[in-house]
């Protein structure tokens, strides 16, 4: 029996620590950037970690998998560019996969030291950084070429609110979004967050909403009462957030979807699994040919798409 034993705790051993080191093909490269006391500047440090499949020549694009608020998320969005899952899709498309991670202090979303509100609003200096940080990474990945592909924006809750504020800021960048449980019009109740201007470049990106179920807020009034709420605060949080997000894109004429996730709240559960596909077709959707000179994105062909109505 206690030979058994042994054996049986050699193995579990052995197959933590292959577990622990599991990573795909590929070459990982990172770069560090310190936090900022200058106003204006990220005043938070980051780890960049990008992989680049094995065998790629010239990247067409890079998948960005941006986590939310929290120290938490923060050392989960540290392994993003080791997810096997993510890095297939990668790999199928000839882009790399990066995993941001800032390096919050606290659980707080507000700008004080050490918040999530200092790098989930890209105008407060992260934008700046991750194109600093694109541009490090190409010279250090010997791949030039990173500093200037299209990306994929994946962002949950922060990172939701952080992708669809790069989009208005570089909607000619970015080939698709997926916010699961944030967008940027559900941080409009906090006074130190502004809303950006909208341009029209961002209503012919695709875009996909995704909250949780168990997010969905019971009435906010009883029947027969009057609804006193302001126009921020029907907008607020990650459920009426992604509401208001589809409905005022949607207004517009953006290829944008709302998909309720019927079985989580605000963590990500399974959500991948329609995440990977929507950018799947996206990127063959929307990145120039292979090997082609000129890199703008091709429009999204609506005569071939159909557009259900909310919650038909």
């Amino acid at each position: 029996m206690k030979k058994s034993s042994t054996l049986l705790t050699a193995i579990v051993l052995c197959v933590a620590a292959l577990a622990g080191t599991a990573r795909g093909a590929g070459q990982y490269v990172k770069v560090e950037h310190p936090a900022s006391t200058v106003a204006d500047e990220l005043q938070v440090a980051v780890t960049y970690t990008l992989w680049i499949p094995d065998g790629v020549k010239t990247l067409r694009g890079i998948i960005v998998h941006q986590h939310g608020a929290g120290t938490t998320a923060s050392k989960e969005g540290s392994t993003a560019a080791y997810d096997l899952h993510w890095q297939a899709l990668a790999k199928k498309w000839d882009c790399a996969l990066l995993g941001p991670s800032y390096h919050v202090l606290n659980e707080k979303t507000d700008i004080s030291p050490g918040a999530s509100g200092l790098w989930f609003d890209p105008r407060r200096g992260s934008e700046k950084v991750f194109l600093k940080g694109l541009a490090d990474l190409a010279a250090k990945s010997g791949h030039s070429e990173v500093k200037t592909v299209p990306w994929c924006l994946w962002g949950h809750s922060g990172g939701g609110i952080w992708s669809d504020v790069m989009t208005t800021l570089h909607p000619d960048r970015v080939v698709a979004v997926w916010m699961r449980s944030g967008t940027a019009v559900m941080f409009l109740t906090h006074p130190e967050f502004t809303r950006p201007k909208v341009p029209a470049a961002l209503y012919a990106v695709p875009m996909m909403c995704n909250p949780g179920v168990k997010e969905k807020p019971a009435l906010p009034v009883k029947a027969g009462e009057q609804d006193k709420r302001t126009t921020e605060e029907k907008m607020k949080g990650p459920w009426l957030g992604s509401l208001a997000a589809f409905k005022e894109y949607r207004a517009q004429g953006a290829p944008i979807g709302f998909a309720p996730d019927p079985r989580t709240g605000h963590e990500c559960g399974d959500s991948r699994y329609l995440a990977i596909p929507f950018f799947d077709a996206c990127l063959a959707m929307r990145l120039p040919d292979k090997g082609a000179t000129e890199q703008t994105l091709k429009p999204v062909d609506m005569s071939k798409a159909w557009l259900a109505p909310l919650l038909g």
